[in-house]
């Protein structure tokens, strides 16, 4: 057989991303705290628009999300015609990765920045600069240090997946207005609205006089619609306009706009949402740090727990699994002695704890 086409230069060489597991062998049910999600579901109003909707998937959705569009708008109070729609914001990173990204240009981003960012910029030939972040967080100073004249976008999660680390308002005002007029600044605040801690603030007044600068949220986490991929970026018109250029004109399904408007009114459920883990994470990061776990701090709905070395972390996976309990080994990051654990319903969360206080009695 003669050679088929060959993929251009650097797609064999990305690892592809793969998601948090959701089967345990033998076990019917199993507890699924391997990605994040909302342990709550989604709420009432998205679950009764998406089947309201269903009458409609003959259709082809709205190329412009308006009726979301508006929502987002106004639930932000900021402008429509600025705003970046895609299949997650997973996909709104590939397409600033695509519009910007020249082969042998930069994105930067810190030793433990989201998989996404890296596995786009790759497809597009782009080179990947990773920041130390020696306290598992972002640092201003070590991602400054890596841009040059061919860095065009500079990716900082904030809360940080998978440490959950956060920066404060006055690091990332420090980070953009250090940063070259050339170089877009991309805040990805996926956890947002699960943050409690005083210093953080969100980024989104500051882009809003900001040629360079890019917001994204996201519908999977509080709103509960990991399944629909839903999520958008805040961005200078000019960019948004760039972008909308080669996004895919139906790129986000009916059901999926018509969840995430409803989801957005929903204030009773991003309530009970954010309660949740504002109960539960300090209680399940206190517990398990009692065992002698080095657990850091999250600002996230997960917590990151370190057991020291990597057979040791591998051995506890699998005393998780054996009691029905996923949860994910975040290796892919470099931290091999660590696994994140979604902060789940109580029960579930009391389930964690009593095996993971079995496994540190030597269970």
């Amino acid at each position: 057989m003669t050679p088929g086409p060959a993929p251009k230069p650097g797609i064999l060489d990305i690892a592809p991303y793969v998601g948090g597991k959701s089967r345990i062998e033998g076990v019917a049910e199993p507890m699924k705290l391997s990605s994040n999600e909302n342990a709550l579901g989604a709420g009432e109003k998205a679950r009764a628009a998406f089947q309201a909707a269903m009458s409609g998937i003959h259709m082809y959705p709205d190329g412009r999300a308006a009726k979301l569009r508006a929502a987002v708008a106004e639930h932000h109070q900021i402008e429509p015609e600025r705003l970046i729609f895609g299949n997650g914001s997973d996909e709104v990173f590939a397409l600033l990765n695509q519009t910007y990204l020249r082969p042998g240009d930069n994105i930067v981003t810190g030793q433990y920045g989201f998989l996404a960012y890296r596995i786009s910029a790759k497809a597009n030939e782009g080179i990947v600069k990773l920041a130390p972040e020696p306290a598992f967080k972002a640092e201003v100073d070590a991602l400054l240090a890596e841009v040059d004249d061919r860095t065009r976008i500079v990716y900082v999660s904030n809360p940080s997946n998978p440490t959950g680390s956060w920066n404060s308002g006055e690091e990332i005002r420090r980070l953009h207005a250090a940063l070259p007029s050339n170089v877009l600044l991309v805040i990805d605040e996926a956890y947002a609205e699960y943050v409690a801690e005083p210093d953080w603030e969100t980024a989104i007044p500051l882009a809003r006089d900001a040629s360079n600068l890019v917001v994204t949220r996201t519908f999977s986490k509080i709103h509960g619609l990991g399944g629909l991929r839903i999520g958008f970026g805040y961005a200078p018109l000019a960019v948004a306009e760039a972008v909308d250029r080669i996004r895919l004109p139906f790129n986000v399904s009916v059901p999926g706009l018509e969840a995430a408007t409803a989801a957005l009114g929903d204030e009773a459920h991003q309530k009970a949402s954010r309660e949740l883990i504002q109960t539960w994470r300090p209680r399940l990061t206190q517990a398990l740090r009692g065992f002698g776990f080095d657990v850091l701090p999250s600002a996230g709905n997960f917590v990151l727990v370190r057991f020291g070395d990597p057979e040791r972390c591998q051995a506890a996976n699998a005393y998780l699994n054996s009691r029905g309990i996923i949860v994910r080994p975040v290796g892919g990051y470099g931290l091999h002695d660590a696994l994140r654990i979604t902060v789940g319903t109580e029960d579930q969360n009391r389930a964690v704890v009593d095996a993971l206080s079995e496994f540190a009695a030597g269970a």
